[in-house]
């Protein structure tokens, strides 16, 4: 499946709702739960993808348009949420989190980007070359893969609980 605005947008539109949906006035139990030593909390995954609104996705797709590929885009600290989160609530993540996904489409749209941009080349600091409609596309990709590894987490924390089912569900990983 190619990169179309039309169907990525929806995506990217939903992805603060259904967090918060998820996620809004859990016990903790559920919300900073991690499933190893070096694994992130659902809480840390909003700060991320807080993190990745204001540093990756508009930054870089802008970066692209006025650079190309001659200048490589500046890192991204993937672990920046630890220290940017630390003493907010969750439910103050999730409003940062929505009001700069609304801010960022709003952005993209005003980007007015054609076929020709989304073919336009950028550079990554450690993958190399990459396109505009690629950069996006891993936008839409990144979403639902942090959807699903929160949802990962969360069942994770019954893996003992749910007994000999455990052997239906997939989502526990091997018993």
């Amino acid at each position: 499946m190619e990169f179309q605005f039309d169907d990525a947008l929806p995506v990217l539109r939903r992805t603060p709702a259904i967090l918060r949906d998820l996620l809004q006035d859990l016990p903790n139990c559920w919300t900073g739960a991690v499933d190893g030593p070096d694994g992130w909390s659902p809480f840390d995954v909003v700060g991320h993808l807080i993190h990745s609104e204001r540093t990756d996705w508009i930054s870089r797709a802008q970066h692209i348009l006025e650079h190309g590929d001659g200048v490589p885009f500046p890192s991204f600290d993937r672990e920046a949420m630890f220290d940017a989160s630390r003493g907010v609530s969750l439910g103050a993540l999730l409003d940062t989190f929505g009001r700069l996904r609304e801010e960022n489409l709003i952005r993209l749209v005003e980007l007015g980007l054609t076929d020709a941009d989304l073919a336009r080349r950028g550079r990554h600091p450690e993958l190399g070359v990459v396109t505009m409609g690629q950069h996006l596309a891993t936008w839409v990709a990144h979403d639902l893969s942090h959807i699903g590894q929160i949802v990962r987490v969360m069942a994770r924390q019954y893996s003992a609980a749910v007994g000999p089912w455990r052997a239906y569900l997939s989502i526990l990983g091997p018993a």
